[in-house]
């Protein structure tokens, strides 16, 4: 994270002693990335941390991936994936559908109702969207409130669950990476302040105010992390609970951040998709598209212009609002389209001509740009609308 923050009790210095009420130590851990040489937090634990007393194998959702070939855009209808009312037996952690992935970073989507169980990414930070609904998301450092478009950022290794809350289904588009998620590099100084160029600050961003604590005996905590043959998990249980951190304080915790507080960059023809960037992770990008003026030049074509990202894959989003280049082809609310490097791609026919002399657009998508190509997990698959690639031409394969 680009700032301090504490939560809780902590000693004056730093690797010294804290102790109880009753006399007796709490014990310190030092959470850190980039082994002892980057962002790091120092958690204060009433037990052990490191202390379990029963290990099993567990097996994780379906991760398969699929080869895109031939290699063609695609779009996704993620809402099929939760028909009816699948999702009230579902949960964040378990129930989550993988639907494009690489080496880098696996993209899935869930709709859910349920608690999920205690639950740690080792792999890779992750990056949570909330589409609609809403949820409280314990963790060690304490309690984070999410709400209809708010991101959640998880950094690796951080023991929590989600609580869904309300009525509605909790609709969730899942981020995980093989690394950190971090704010482009181009918006902070060189301490890590987000400059006055950034789309967003420090403000916009809220971690956890206070320790969360809970007591059990014997508590499950599911573990996703690397293995000899890619990713795997593994199911701990602790003698008491991981919830017992009495204070904290560092650079390193979850947030949130909304996206209706980004604020957009807009110019006088149309800009490119880097404005819109809001996070980056190793070989990918994360950008938004909301609300916003657009071009304002008398000959400006608002939408975009056809191009090929030849080092990248696109994966967009579209979770509210009206997606102007897109109309005529399928596409709604809880779509992703995924256009790949070697495909030219931009908007449907007649769009450019619709958007001449609009002054607004009013649409909400997340962007995941990819630098190596992506396969497509078992939620793609069964979800994809097969027409969609020949909607440019209005043809279908030929015979």
């Amino acid at each position: 994270m680009a700032y301090y923050r504490r939560a809780g009790t902590i000693p004056p210095k730093r690797h010294t002693q804290h102790r109880t009420p009753e006399g007796g130590l709490y014990y310190e851990e030092l959470m850190g990335e980039e082994g002892f040489s980057s962002d790091s937090s120092l958690l204060y634990h009433r037990g052990v941390p490191s202390a379990i007393v029963d290990a099993t194998p567990w097996e994780l959702p379906d991760q398969t991936l699929t080869e895109n070939r031939p290699l063609v855009p695609r779009h996704l209808k993620l809402h099929e994936l939760f028909a009816g009312n699948d999702w009230k037996s579902a949960d964040v952690v378990t129930g989550r559908r993988l639907v494009l992935g690489n080496g880098d970073v696996r993209i899935s989507y869930v709709a859910a109702g349920e608690t999920s169980p205690l639950y740690r990414n080792a792999v890779g930070d992750e990056c949570v969207y909330v589409e609609s609904g809403g949820a409280r998301v314990e963790t060690v450092f304490g309690v984070l409130e999410a709400r209809q478009g708010d991101y959640v950022i998880l950094p690796r290794a951080t023991t929590h669950r989600w609580v869904p809350t309300g009525d509605e289904p909790l609709r969730a588009y899942v981020v995980e990476a093989n690394s950190h998620i971090t704010p482009p590099k181009r918006y902070l100084s060189k301490f890590g302040q987000l400059l006055e160029h950034a789309p967003y600050c420090e403000r916009d961003l809220h971690g956890p105010d206070e320790p969360f604590l809970a007591e059990g005996e014997d508590v499950e905590v599911l573990v996703k992390h690397r293995g000899s043959r890619g990713i795997t998990g593994t199911r701990y249980v602790y003698p008491t609970h991981p919830f017992d951190v009495v204070g904290w304080d560092g650079f390193l915790y979850p947030y949130t951040f909304n996206i209706a507080d980004f604020e957009p960059i807009t110019g006088r023809v149309h800009q490119p998709p880097p404005v819109h960037q809001v996070f980056e992770g190793t070989n990918f990008v994360i950008c938004n598209f909301v609300p916003r003026k657009v071009d304002y030049h008398p000959l400006s074509v608002p939408v975009p212009y056809y191009h090929s990202n030849v080092d990248s894959d696109e994966v967009m989003f579209y979770c509210g609002g009206n997606y102007e280049a897109r109309k005529g082809s399928g596409i709604a609310q809880g779509s992703i389209s995924l256009h790949p490097g070697g495909h030219s791609h931009g908007p449907q026919p007649g769009a450019v001509e619709r958007s001449l002399g609009a002054e607004f657009f009013d649409e909400l998508a997340v962007m995941v740009d990819t630098f190596r190509p992506l396969e497509l997990g078992e939620g793609g698959l069964v979800s994809e609308d097969p027409g969609y690639a020949w909607t440019w031409s209005g043809r279908g394969p030929v015979a």
